[in-house]
Order: C-alpha cells, then structure tokens, then sequence
C-alpha cells in the first residue's frame, strides 16, 4: 500500500513540474522557497488572528473554522491568499479564542485531507482540527515566575525514563489521576505497605531528570473512546506541538491537555526534577493522514528510487530533516517545548535518520537559549536509509555532533547480553569476554589507553568527544526488562543470583562516567511478564506494581544509596576525556572481573584513591589488596555506607559482587 501511494505522489509531482507556474522545480524538493518568518501555524491576539501555511506546491488552499473539536459543518471557510516564499495566509478579525480550524490544500486538481497544518500548537480530540487559544490561559498559577531545578552540569545528571501512564494507572498506584498527567502533581501517595508512590517517590530516589515517553499527540489511542482499555507508548506522531489527549482529564477540550501538561512540568520542578520529552521527529504514524504528507506531498519524506517511502524508522516512512523546512521545523518545535513548556532536554528516538547538520544547529539553539537543556539520542537507525552514512548523526560520526549525546549499546549489551537473542548473557550472568565492553562503557565511549577497542561489541573505536556525549544504560522501555532478561537467559540462577546480577548492573551504570540511565521501576526489578515489546500490550503488562516496592524495600534503598555515592562523589563525573584518561587505570584481572582506580582526588574529590571492583563469577575470588588499608564503602548487602569496613591484604571477593573502596 505505501509503495503504491508513493507511486501516486511521484507521478503527481510530476505532473505538476509539468504545468509549473510558480518558477521552481516541483520535482526537485530542494529547490522549494524557504520560509524566513517564524510566525507560521497560528498568531492570536484578541483582536485578530492570522493563519500561515508554507504550502509552496499548492494551488488553493481553504481555512474552514469550526466550534468544536470534532463532528458538525464548518461556521466558515476562507480562501487563503498566497504570500512570498510558499506561504498561504489570512488574518480573521475579532476574538476567535477557542475556535477550531483545518487546512486544506490544492495541489493542482486534487484537494487533500483537511488538516490542522503541521504548525498547531492545540487541537480538539484526536487531533483532527487544530485550536485557535489564547497560550496564557493555560499557565498554572505561578508558572510564569517558576523556575528550572539548577544544573551546574550535564555530567550530574541521572535520567529515570518514564511512561505517563505506566506511572499512576495500577490500582495499589495510591495516585487518583490515573494514567493521568495530573498524577505527577499529587503528593504523599503511598504504596500499600504506606511507602512513598509516585512523584514523592521520585524525589526519595534521587534522580535529577525524568525521562517521559512521546507525550505529544500520537494518533494510536482513540480519545474519544478512553472508557475502553489503550495502551501505546506513542512513537507514532501525528501532531508534534501539542501534548497527547489521552493523558489528560478532558480531550475534547484543546486547553485541558496543555494547562495539565504544565502543571505535570511544575510539579516535577518544585520536586526538584528536571524534565525530559522523548521526541520522535523521524517518521510520522501515517503519512496519508499527517498534516506533512496532506500540505506539501513529497517535501517532508525520503523516498526510494521506485517511489515508495524508505524505511530507516522501520515504521514505514522516514522524515528528510536535510530539507531547508523540515529542519527548521524540528529547531522550531523544540524552542516551542523549551519555551511554552519549559522543558529541561529531550531525547530523540532513531537519531542516526537526522543528518549531522541538523542536529547542530539544533543544539546550537537550545543551548543558546538555555545551555543547560539537555539533548541525546539513538545513535542509530532500524534499517538503511537514502542519507548517506557519513551524513547520518549516528555513534560512529559523533565526533561530529557538538552539544548532543548518544546512548551505548556496547556498555548496555555488554552488562546483559545481546538486546535481541533473549538466551544470550552479559557479563553480570557470567558470559566471559564481554569485559573490554564494559570498560568501553566505564570510560563513557571516549578514547582511554587501556581498553582494547577491538574486543568491543558494535563499535571498534570511541566514539565519544566527552563523558557527558555518552548515555549508559542496561535496560529501558525497548525489549525486555532488566529482570526478564536475566530470566531468560540465566534460568538455572537462583532468584537471590539473579537480584545480585540486577544489582550489580546498574552499580557498573552508576559508578561509570558519563551520563547513567535508569528505567523506571528497575530498582524493585520490574517485570513486564517476558513480553520483550510492549508497545501496544495491556496495563497489566506495561503498568509499575507499586507493592513491588514493598516486596523489594532494601533494592529500593540500595539503589537510593548507589544515586547518593555517585552525587557525593565527584570521582565519577569527570568532565572531561583527558581527566578519564589520567585518572582512571584499570586493573590486569582475570575474566569475569573488572577492577579500575581513580587516583589523585580526582575532579575534586574527597577520596584521594577509589577502587572500584566487579565480580561476575558465581565463586568466591581471592584479591590482593596492598597493605595499606582501604575502607569498604559501597558493596551490594549494603549499599553506600561512609563508614565502612577497613581492609589491607587477601580480600576475599563474594559471589556476584560489586565493591567500591577508599582511601
């Protein structure tokens, strides 16, 4: 079906360079007038509003204003008249707050879909019309004077990647709002066992950002219908500037979502969190039906030589952000999220379609409007793409990318096992030879003399300028949980093994440089039954089981003293590579071990000398400690405690174990 749709566009565009008035080649996309203006989508004030629609290709375009969101005839429709630069435009006199309006756009003799344009910042529900809104009516009471938790700088951050609904909807959630963005908001929830739940929660663990699964309008949850059981993480978008319907109290209204979406930011805020949105400019849910395909056909996509959309998202279509508009497009929609929302970073899913270019020049905006947002992505794609790998804004260019951060598979796979053959192990379920992965991940992907980049799993060089480029992580939303994995691929482990492998995990994430990652719920080994994608699965499978915190209170408390350490400890958020490099010297151990030092107070630290030891073997494993004694401050019964035990000589290192020291 796409192929042949892509087929229908190429001829139509064709056909259209043939009968071309307009002096631009119809059938070269880069040839397209650039729009310079930044007022493109809506402008209201109460005495006037004005519609602008880049629409170079366009013949005819109709602006057809409605009361609702949904159902009944349009009050008016409005021929728009063509403007410089590919822009159709008409400015309507009088308060048309809350009014709601499409697009519709002739390309020679063929009219398509009405659609609230690409640039709309509020919709009616399911995203069908956008909304005409005054954006001050939306601000919470004291949001214009509320401010950004501090971040003195990236290499400090915690990320804690989160799924709206996941959040608050199972019924011990002890949050009333549930599956709601007004769960964010409630304080002193409690699990059944009358520990912290939700956002107090949050603040208990530590962690510096939450990381918020697509929470802009995604087209897979029927708004209109929310009384039956939904479910989707939201990669497939359809409105890039309006937060999703189905998180809010009440969809049908275009104000709702957005004032409840804010209050969700505030919260979070006055909590001390930062907040992140997962964005997914790389593709479109259904490009037949999206305001890009239905204003400018052919512009916003790649396309194969045959005419269908190429595939790189393998979601059936990949955007161009090489084009002169989409780019702008994606710089825009971000400032309006920093902006109207005030959002403190994003992570961009499949970042390796985005070419280089665009991606800085996107940083170089946000930073300049706020250089402590926090920006970082997928370092790859699901499949080939027409943008030539040297383009692409992939691990391997990254050297490339200035102000922006990629995650390490090598770290993550290296840890658990492969993310796609669910029998394989990692180093903590005790495969040997994925150590040189792990000291990949330790040292942040950057350049260090003491790891051998060829025994390193995907990548055979670093790829990363600085710690803070680097995102490492062992498990998030995509495939299996931390805890199914190990399941699954250490079956014959004991569960208490296998709580040490978990462990043991996430202390390798949170003592290595670079930026570490949690996903939600790993600190009381989460479980979504083995189901490996859960995209679209129920809540039963996807939800957090709050009385998995009462079951797992000393993992919970562990993890709070491992976020601690690494806060207290500024040995292990080293700014930059030549401060790794000349600090940290890994040990010659034996395989399945890992063992590494950082000397000389290093970044400012109180410790002069941290020694930091992995044990992956089921086994008991001698090790010489000089004869000068060190103080145990970390291990895996225990957790972080300052005042340890002090050791000198043969230590005997315990069975699935992680140990830091110093002195």
């Amino acid at each position: 079906m796409l192929k042949t749709h892509g087929t229908i566009i190429l001829f139509l565009m064709l056909f259209i360079m043939a009968c071309n008035p307009t002096g631009f080649n119809h059938n070269d996309p880069d040839s397209y007038p650039v729009y310079e203006g930044t007022d493109l989508g809506v402008s209201y004030t109460p005495e006037e509003t004005m519609f602008k629609l880049w629409a170079p290709t366009a013949s005819e375009v109709l602006l057809r204003l409605y009361k609702s969101g949904n159902g009944g005839e349009a009050e008016k429709t409005i021929k728009l008249k063509k403007d410089k630069q590919g822009v159709w435009e008409s400015t309507q006199k009088g308060d048309l707050a809350n009014t709601y309006y499409t697009f519709q756009v002739k390309v020679d003799d063929l009219w398509f879909a009405e659609v609230p344009g690409p640039y709309a910042t509020a919709v009616g529900v399911n995203g069908k019309r956008g909304m005409v809104i005054d954006m001050t009516t939306t601000h919470p009471e004291g949001w214009e004077n509320h401010v950004r938790p501090a971040l003195e700088s990236p290499i400090d951050i915690i990320l804690y990647e989160l799924h709206i609904r996941d959040f608050s909807i199972h019924s011990n959630s002890g949050m009333q709002h549930k599956g709601k963005y007004l769960a964010f908001t409630e304080k002193g929830t409690k699990t059944p066992c009358e520990n912290a739940s939700g956002i107090d929660h949050l603040k208990e663990m530590g962690v510096t950002h939450v990381h918020l699964l697509p929470a802009f309008d995604y087209r897979s949850i029927d708004e209109t219908q929310l009384n039956k059981p939904h479910y989707n993480w939201g990669y497939d978008p359809q409105n890039y500037n309006v937060p999703e319907g189905s998180y809010a109290t009440n969809p049908f209204q275009g104000e709702v979502r957005i004032k409840e979406f804010k209050q969700m930011v505030q919260a979070l805020h006055e909590a001390g969190i930062r907040v992140v949105l997962d964005v997914v400019y790389n593709h479109v849910g259904n490009p037949a039906k999206q305001s890009f395909q239905q204003t400018v056909p052919g512009y916003y996509f790649r396309f194969n030589t045959d005419g269908s959309y190429s595939n790189s998202s393998g979601c059936g279509n990949e955007t161009a952000s090489e084009r002169a508009m989409m780019r702008k497009y994606m710089i825009e929609s971000v400032l309006f999220w920093a902006k109207e929302y005030k959002l403190d970073g994003f992570r961009f899913d499949l970042m390796g379609i985005h070419d280089i270019n665009t991606m800085n020049l996107l940083a170089e905006a946000l930073h300049k409007y706020d250089s402590s947002i926090f920006i970082y992505g997928e370092g790859w794609t699901a499949g080939d793409s027409p943008l030539p790998v040297e383009k692409r804004a992939i691990k391997q260019n990254m050297p490339k990318v200035y102000g922006v951060a990629a995650f390490s598979d090598e770290i993550r796979d290296g840890i658990k096992g492969h993310w796609n053959d669910l029998k394989t192990r990692g180093f903590v379920s005790g495969e040997t030879g994925q150590e040189e992965s792990v000291k990949f991940g330790i040292v942040a992907a950057t350049q260090h003399p003491q790891v051998d980049y060829n025994a390193v799993n995907y990548s055979n060089s670093a790829w990363s300028n600085q710690p803070a480029q680097t995102i490492n992580y062992v498990s998030c939303h995509d495939n299996n949980t931390l805890w199914d994995k190990l399941l699954m691929s250490a079956p014959e482990s004991s569960v208490a093994e296998r709580i040490r492998m978990s462990k043991m995990a996430n202390a390798i994430v949170l003592t290595s440089q670079g930026v570490p990652f949690l996903h939600a719920g790993v600190e009381f080994l989460r479980s979504k039954r083995e189901v490996e994608n859960s995209f679209e699965s129920p809540d039963s499978i996807n939800w957090i089981d709050w009385s998995m915190k009462d079951k797992h209170a000393d993992v919970v408390e562990y993890y709070k003293s491992l976020i601690q350490m690494r806060k207290e400890h500024p040995a292990f958020k080293m700014p930059t590579a030549d401060l790794l490099s000349t600090h940290l010297e890994f040990m010659d151990l034996e395989p399945g071990l890992v063992g590494y030092t950082i000397t000389q107070n290093a970044n400012g630290d109180t410790w002069e000398n941290i020694m930091v030891l992995f044990n992956a073997n089921k086994t008991k494993v001698p090790f010489i400690i000089d004869e000068k004694a060190w103080t145990m401050a970390f291990n895996l019964e225990k957790g972080y405690h300052r005042d340890g035990l002090k050791v000198k000589g043969k230590f005997m290192l315990d069975p699935i174990s992680a140990y830091v020291f110093y002195k």
